[in-house]
């Protein structure tokens, strides 16, 4: 896949993960809240309908992928899917960890309060098991 440039802020916000056959896996650095970012890597793609049924097709198969990576993960309450782009406008699509604890509880995550990173001990331990959660799906 050609010309992919991963949008500098979700460069910034994330750890990597690693690659599925059509997207970056990303962690977004925010201890707050668990937190999947799938980037099909795909040049100038913001909208679902910029995919091929096919490419469109394959990131909802890792869309379930990420969303059961997320359960066995964190065990949350809930877990949100969703394709903003109002930020950035490279499609992306959020896969988050819901808690009835978490600050955000029953709201929106986005926008709410400050992200606050991992440290670095964590969220090393934390990339490798969802690295390993990936591999084992």
């Amino acid at each position: 896949m050609t010309d992919f440039t991963l949008d500098p802020r979700l460069s910034a916000d994330t750890l990597a993960l690693g690659d599925l056959a059509l997207s970056s896996v990303l962690l977004l650095n925010d201890k707050r809240f668990p937190w999947l970012v799938l980037v099909p890597r795909l040049p100038d793609v913001s909208e679902l309908t910029d995919l091929s049924p096919e490419d469109a097709a394959r990131l909802m198969q890792e869309t379930r992928l990420a969303v059961g990576v997320m359960q066995a993960l964190a065990k949350p309450d809930k877990v949100n899917v969703g394709a903003l782009g109002n930020v950035v406008a490279q499609l992306h699509v959020h896969v988050v960890g819901r808690f009835r604890s978490d600050p955000a509880w029953p709201g929106p995550v986005w926008g709410h309060g400050t992200r606050e990173p991992y440290p670095a001990h964590a969220a090393a331990q934390l990339v490798e098991r969802a690295r390993g959660l990936f591999a084992a799906a």
